[in-house]
């Protein structure tokens, strides 16, 4: 039964994924999304938007990334993407996650906690056409999301336009063209419209 109970441990201890906030509202502005929302929203993306990548992708591989990709997210918390643009932003928070990782997936049985750390892995490492598609995915739905609520984090943290245009070319570009597309043109029309607080 030892088995087992880790297995419950686990699943009791990912609960906590729904007590972390993000930057990005949830579409109607109401409120902050939390990163479990963020993660089965990306899930389900990914299942409807896969002919959109740009190699073909095992959807079950991108989906099982999307659900493991932030659990880290317990311990590290969430890390607004604009603070990680430098080097040393992104060391910094690679640093907490590898600790949350370790801590995290060590919860589980020890072959199905080397399974899923080698998803989480997978998706950092960004060398698969999953991956590289997941990460398009990811970085695509808070687009989508600040958009839909009338500039969301865009506007509460003066967000510069071309920020998200570096940042599209830099996540989306490799995992999908159409969604890297689609996204830069999201902005041009999000900037049109009022919905960054900034335009340079």
């Amino acid at each position: 039964m030892t088995r087992l109970h880790d297995q419950i441990a686990f699943i009791v201890e990912i609960d906590k994924l729904k007590g972390v906030l993000r930057e990005n509202p949830t579409a109607n502005g109401e409120r902050r999304e939390n990163t479990a929302e963020h993660s089965w929203q990306l899930a389900m993306a990914a299942m409807v938007l896969a002919e959109h990548a740009n190699e073909p992708v095992d959807v079950a591989m991108v989906v099982r990334m999307l659900l493991v990709h932030d659990l880290v997210e317990i311990d590290a918390g969430d890390t607004f993407v604009y603070l990680t643009m430098d080097a040393a932003g992104r060391e910094e928070q690679n640093q907490r996650e590898m600790v949350a990782a370790e801590r995290i997936f060590g919860l589980l049985p020890p072959d199905q906690g080397a399974e899923m750390r080698a998803t989480w892995d997978e998706f950092e490492a960004a060398q698969t056409a999953e991956a590289r598609f997941a990460k398009a995915v990811d970085r695509l739905a808070p687009m989508l999301l600040n958009r839909a609520s009338g500039g969301g984090s865009w506007k509460r943290h003066s967000i510069d336009p071309a920020q998200t245009h570096r940042l599209v070319d830099a996540q989306m570009t490799a995992g999908s063209a159409a969604l890297t597309s689609y996204a830069h043109e999201l902005i041009d029309k999000s900037v049109a419209d009022g919905l960054y607080a900034v335009d340079k």
